[in-house]
């Protein structure tokens, strides 16, 4: 019997989406924009973008992303291990504050933000491998640098960044005693594909072509090619022959594999970005000409991501609502969709309860990084999401932001004094979708309406302004979290 191949949901094209009154530019589509390309995005940003066409919008969010300049660098960001007064603690102490401020990053520069935490799953290394501040603090600023760029250059510049040359043994590279181990890396993981197009012929000849990096004028400080550790043989790679170098192998590996290597990173980038669920279908007529748009513009990023963000494909309503959030999607779309305050304080607990929820920031589980989508939900990690959120809410309420609580649905839903309205526009503001039958608005409006007596509603008496309403509301939200629907972007 012949194999069925399933196909997706999603048969939408790459052409531009052009809105239409079947097909309206309208809330959750911004929203949907907002939650795959950022961390959500509070009302006053959704409004703003309403007032734009959908092109223009999408313009602004990638060209912002390729102008924003790269975080400052901090004054221990190119320290060697002598510019330190108390390495152990201020090293440690340093780490700690690079991953506050690149929580805070993420959480506020839209695009630039979610693709700098998205290739730090693709070029992974594990911080706990090095836990060296400066070092991350270059990882980083590669990672920034070139995340909406040229993937070309990309790869050129993690290969010899510090942090790399430590995590995948390239330090230890010599023409003394090899080791394969970024060679193999930069072809399974970081351009080709597992099995793609590639030998151990060609992994044993280009580990000889990457050594020498194996020098610093002192422990952590820059790392340095030196041609006496360098194998200066001739090499075949690709069944291409001669003295090759690492400049040669980046040359030689997109000569070679261009094709490849963008089909590879279109597909990455749709799964990370649109669906987990690629069929034959998605490749042919979605990631293959985001591929060739790749190639036609020399690896630029901006064409592709512009090309898949505009389209048909990227609006289509079954592409809203089928990606599992991450720990930091959950938080973070939260805090930003609600507006709500958060300082220092609370983004390192964000971070450290993110990271107990199986997202540590800069530590993947392994150099395959994080797999995403189902295996982020398990009966742990949910009820630890649940509890985060709960956490969240009630430090708010017992720490003076009650009130936000009641602004939030005073703004979404112009005051009204409607319970089951105020109650539907909450669970609608946080979701992807709505929810599956009326009666599961009906559960929450209960909840919401918590033991005020019915009469209350019925004769209009009861308000926003109750002293009682901030409370009513964080069980709402509590509830909102709870939902199944919450979990989705």
């Amino acid at each position: 019997m012949e194999a069925i191949t399933s196909l997706s949901c999603n048969t939408a094209t790459l052409a531009p989406y052009v809105p239409s009154a079947p097909n309206p530019w309208n809330v959750s589509k911004v929203k949907h924009v907002y939650r795959r390309l950022g961390f959500g995005a509070a009302q006053a940003a959704v409004d703003a973008a309403l007032a734009l066409s959908p092109s223009e919008f999408i313009d602004n969010l990638v060209d912002g992303a390729f102008n924003l300049p790269t975080t400052a660098t901090p004054f221990w960001g190119n320290y060697a291990v002598s510019d330190f007064g108390d390495f152990e603690t201020e090293n440690e102490q340093y780490i700690l504050d690079w991953r506050l401020q690149s929580a805070n990053d993420f959480i506020s520069e839209d695009l630039r933000g979610r693709l700098t935490f998205f290739w730090t799953n693709h070029f992974v290394t594990e911080l706990e491998v090095y836990f060296y501040a400066p070092y991350l603090f270059q990882y980083y600023n590669i990672i920034q640098s070139h995340c909406v760029g040229n993937f070309k250059d990309f790869v050129h510049d993690i290969g010899i960044n510090p942090a790399m040359l430590l995590y995948l043994n390239g330090f230890e590279n010599t023409n003394f005693n090899p080791n394969e181990n970024y060679a193999r890396e930069l072809y399974e993981l970081f351009t080709l594909g597992e099995g793609n197009g590639y030998t151990e012929f060609d992994i044993t000849e280009t580990a000889r072509a990457l050594t020498g990096y194996n020098h610093w004028s002192e422990p952590g400080a820059a790392i340095y090619f030196d041609v006496a550790t360098h194998d200066t043989g001739s090499k075949t790679i690709f069944n291409q022959t001669g003295a090759w170098d690492y400049e040669d192998v980046i040359t030689i590996l997109f000569q070679e594999r261009g094709g490849e290597i963008a089909f590879n990173m279109c597909k990455k980038l749709y799964q990370f970005f649109v669906s987990p669920d690629v069929d034959t279908m998605i490749e042919q007529n979605i990631i293959q000409p985001l591929s060739q748009t790749l190639i036609n513009n020399n690896f630029e990023l901006v064409p592709v991501l512009k090309q898949l963000f505009k389209s048909q494909h990227f609006f289509d309503e079954r592409a809203l609502g089928v990606v599992i959030k991450s720990p930091y999607d959950v938080m973070f779309h939260f805090t930003n969709e609600s507006d709500f305050f958060y300082d220092d304080t609370l983004m390192d607990a964000f971070v450290y309860y993110t990271g107990l929820m199986g997202q540590e920031i800069f530590n993947p589980p392994d150099v395959s990084g994080w797999q995403r989508d189902e295996t982020w939900i398990n009966s742990s990690t949910l009820s630890g999401r649940w509890i985060l959120m709960e956490l969240y809410v009630d430090y708010l309420f017992v720490n003076g932001h009650e009130f936000s609580f009641t602004d939030l649905a005073r703004d979404l839903t112009n005051d009204s004094n409607d319970p089951e309205f105020i109650t539907r526009v909450l669970v609608d503001h946080f979701l992807a979708k709505e929810l599956y039958t009326p009666e599961d608005y009906d559960i929450a409006t209960d909840i919401f309406k918590w033991e005020i007596p019915q009469n209350y509603y019925d004769e209009g008496l009861w308000n926003l302004s109750w002293s009682e309403a901030p409370f009513q509301v964080s069980l709402l939200l509590k509830h909102i979290a709870r939902m199944p629907e919450f979990q989705l972007k």
